[in-house]
């Protein structure tokens, strides 16, 4: 298991992080949200050591991480860093290699990556040859070549297109399907919702919530769409009940202290009833209600 403890980090007077805890579990897919400068890239950065933590640790198999640790991490930076003017097949297997693989295994594994990715026959274009969604997906092989132990992905999908959206989330769930934690940031919560375990939402520096995506959507109060037959402006004093939307004789509403039978009973004597259905909110309106 990856544990982030009380991790904090500073710019001068701006705390960039501020007391993150967090955990990613084996096996598990954890999104990393947050809006930009909420502090998501600082925290991985921390994670891989890239940059030095002033307060809290991260931790790894219940120990504090060491750099022997990291050197089995894949990791995916924010700002891209391979090499434009080389090869895309030649510095993978470079890569590979700096990362212990012998040099029939690394150029067997650098090839298979490629074929997963349809770029099969560029692996002798130079990067700066390939359109930036490709070589986005050179940057995720050179993450994943070595067989890491856990997954650190920023922004992983940005860039794209959806088949590349497909075969990149079947290779993260492979990865998790072995046991291997991944944690991966991106701004698409409609993505992050249908992929991930586990949830984190990041603003300004702290967690503002966490936990699995149908945990979180249960938070709050009860929301149900009503459609009735006739006028349902009885809800307005009705209560117990806060009506948060109309269109036509659909209600969307919050039950603030009435129950669902009381609604029922009272939506029945006013003419007929069509629906009562829960409604769950997405992960895009929780990250705005707790963010807001």
């Amino acid at each position: 298991m990856l544990e982030v403890a009380h991790l904090v980090r500073r710019f001068g007077d701006n705390v960039a992080v501020d007391d993150v805890s967090f955990s990613v579990r084996p096996g598990a897919l954890t999104g990393f949200v947050g809006g930009n400068g909420a502090g998501k890239t600082t925290t991985m950065r921390m994670i891989m050591g890239v940059l030095a933590t002033h307060g809290g640790e991260v931790r790894w198999q219940g120990h504090a991480v060491t750099a022997a640790d990291r050197r089995s991490f894949g990791y995916m930076p924010e700002e891209r860093g391979l090499y434009p003017k080389q090869p895309v097949l030649d510095q993978l297997i470079y890569l590979a290699r700096l990362r212990g693989l012998a040099a029939a295994e690394a150029k067997r594994q650098a090839q298979s990556l490629l074929e997963r990715f349809q770029l099969g026959d560029r692996g002798r274009d130079k990067l700066e040859s390939l359109s930036l969604g490709n070589q986005q997906r050179v940057q995720i092989a050179a993450a994943v070549i070595t067989h890491p132990t856990a997954l650190i992905l920023d922004e992983p999908f940005s860039g794209l297109d959806p088949v590349a959206i497909e075969s990149m989330a079947e290779l993260l769930g492979e990865y998790a399907a072995q046991g291997v934690p991944v944690l991966f940031s991106s701004h698409q919560l409609d993505l992050v919702e249908r992929l991930c375990d586990h949830l984190v939402i990041l603003a300004k520096g702290r967690v503002v919530a966490q936990g699995a995506a149908v945990e979180l959507r249960s938070t709050g109060p009860a929301r149900y769409r009503l459609g009735v037959t006739g006028d349902t402006g009885w809800l307005d004093t009705f209560a117990g009940v806060n009506v948060l939307e109309r269109n036509g004789s659909g209600v969307l509403l919050e039950l603030t202290g009435a129950s669902t039978d009381e609604l029922l009973t009272a939506a029945l004597a006013h003419g007929s009833v069509r629906e009562l259905a829960e409604v769950r909110p997405s992960v895009s309106e929780i990250y705005r209600e707790v963010t807001a």
